[in-house]
């Protein structure tokens, strides 16, 4: 089995913070006490908020007002040729597929006729495709691992296509942790389209550079519909038109507390992807979870509804564009077990823009032309004053910031070096760089039950950090990076539309304010937004 690399979050539902706030909310805005940590590496001068160099356009990408794709059961969508295309091996529901696939050469065409294809009994038979190959099924064609054989499609082969396919029941009760059925190894190059993957243990699918997963019914998987991971890095990969729903159904988070590790996908150190025109919704986890050194992203036109915790998590990343989505009623399972944490649609944790980063929206972090509406909260920027590489706080083991990797490693972010430059700007994943604008927030909290109150997180939008305790050779102790995040880093609200009685958390973890606090000195958060209807709660 491959292992696969471990998971961290942000916030206390996941991971057990230590020591996050000390003294209550106290606010103290003074000079930065380690002026390395804004975006450029430069000392910072002056606490005052710095308005946007430029307000960035405005999206040309509108949010849907419905799911923009009604993939599962949908026969139109999903349903196979009747015939075996020209040249295609015809495989019966008697005949061996693993061995019909061994015996042609790469490139071949395999057409599945209706019904029932089993693979032999044992836990660790299953296909290993050849270069090349196509996978094509009938209308009916299904093939059930039967909660018996483990895998359905592994090995290395570039450039598989699978498509029309039901692929269910591989691998067993609680299995398969962090590992995946479809494409088991992350191979390049796969296709993944028109397919139902459900009911298998672990993530349905693994997805490696180059692939296309489109038009898919990804649902009731034990851990994830997909997870992105390869050990060399994935890039390039499109996710686009998918149903990605009731995933995490073994509950991961409960047999593994703490292990960050469910939802409808997730993503680990990819460069490079599309998430466009998806229907992500009712997953017991979050929708979608980006974690841990991603980069240049384009999340849009997505439709995430009903998923027990946040919408999307960009965690420990770079560089993002997440833009004319649509966000309803995420975070209300979620939300009351978290008081004292917004559970928000959307959570950006110790992420944003950063131009040694290659790729796109290296400049500015994009939220813009979203629709939020009636989630447990909103949008919420964080940055744990504890984490960062060389901490034992840092929950994504093994790893460092991608800035200036040659020279800042998990090996040189060390109590010699931490104080001095580049290490001192250059350990740190930052939430800097982030333009939340143009978006619409509309919160009724009738229609979030009775639970829905300021103390419980519920009906916020907010930057701020944690009181740094840790370790004792840490630099960024005290408010250091509480003032970072809201002063220095370059994270701007503005030009929204709100609906509905918000509340807003800055600073520091805790520290709860109204509009006028909010937009006031020296926050100086929404300038120029709507504000249609508010009231207190």
């Amino acid at each position: 089995m491959e292992q696969r690399a471990p998971s961290g979050h942000g916030d206390p539902w996941y991971r057990k913070r230590r020591n996050l706030v000390a003294g209550g909310a106290v606010l103290l805005v003074g000079a930065l006490a380690v002026g390395t940590l804004v975006a450029d590496g430069r000392p910072a001068s002056r606490p005052e908020p710095a308005a946007p160099a430029a307000t960035p356009p405005a999206t040309a990408v509108k949010a849907p007002t419905a799911p923009p794709v009604k993939v599962c059961d949908n026969s139109k969508v999903l349903a196979g040729p009747t015939q075996a295309p020209e040249g295609a091996v015809a495989v019966g529901t008697s005949q061996n597929l693993q061995e019909l696939t061994a015996a042609h050469p790469a490139g071949t065409t395999f057409w599945l006729a209706p019904g029932r294809h089993r693979l032999t009994n044992d836990e660790f038979i299953q296909i290993v495709p050849k270069d090349g190959n196509r996978y094509i099924g009938a209308p009916g064609a299904v093939l059930d691992g039967a909660n018996r054989n483990r895998y359905a499609f592994t090995g290395y082969a570039k450039d598989v296509q699978i498509r029309n396919l039901t692929i269910q029941n591989f691998g067993r009760l609680r299995g398969n942790n962090d590992e995946g059925v479809v494409n088991h190894n992350s191979a390049t190059g796969w296709t993944i389209e028109g397919n139902t993957i459900q009911r298998n243990a672990g993530a349905g699918l693994m997805i490696g550079s180059r692939n296309v997963v489109r038009g898919n019914c990804l649902r009731n998987n034990g851990q994830y519909g997909f997870n992105a991971y390869n050990p060399e890095r994935v890039a390039s990969i499109t996710i686009q038109g998918n149903e990605i729903t009731g995933n995490n159904t073994d509950d991961w988070e409960v047999l593994k507390p703490g292990c960050g590790c469910t939802g409808g996908g997730k993503f680990w150190s990819v460069a490079g992807a599309v998430v466009r025109g998806n229907w992500i919704h009712d997953n017991n986890g979050p929708g979608i979870w980006a974690d841990t050194n991603n980069s240049a992203f384009a999340v849009d036109g997505n439709y995430i509804a009903g998923n027990f915790a946040e919408g999307i998590v960009y965690e420990t990343s770079y560089n993002a564009s997440i833009r004319g989505n649509t966000f309803v009623r995420n975070g209300i399972g979620k939300g009351p077990m978290n008081a004292g944490f917004p559970t928000p649609a959307l959570y950006i944790s110790e992420s944003g823009a950063d131009h040694r980063v290659a790729g796109m929206y290296n400049q500015t972090f994009e939220v813009s032309g979203n629709v939020f509406t009636d989630n447990w909260a909103g949008v919420i920027l964080w940055e744990n004053a504890d984490r960062f590489a060389g901490s034992a706080a840092n929950t994504s083991t093994g790893s460092g910031t991608l800035v200036n990797p040659s020279v800042v490693t998990i090996e040189t972010c060390n109590a010699a070096n931490i104080k001095n430059q580049p290490y001192l700007g250059d350990c740190r994943w930052k939430t800097q760089n982030v333009r939340v604008h143009d978006n619409v927030f509309t919160l009724n909290p009738d229609k979030l039950g009775d639970k829905c109150a300021s103390r419980s997180g519920c009906g916020y939008n907010g930057i701020f950090s944690n009181w740094g305790t840790f370790p004792d050779w840490s630099p960024y102790k005290a408010r250091t990076v509480e003032d970072a995040i809201t002063f220095h880093q370059g994270n701007r609200f503005f030009a929204n539309t709100y609906s509905g009685p918000w509340k807003f958390m800055v600073h520091e973890q805790g520290n709860s304010v109204n509009w006028a606090a909010w937009q006031g000195a020296p926050y100086g958060q929404d300038p120029d937004s709507v504000i249609k209807v508010s009231g207190e709660r």
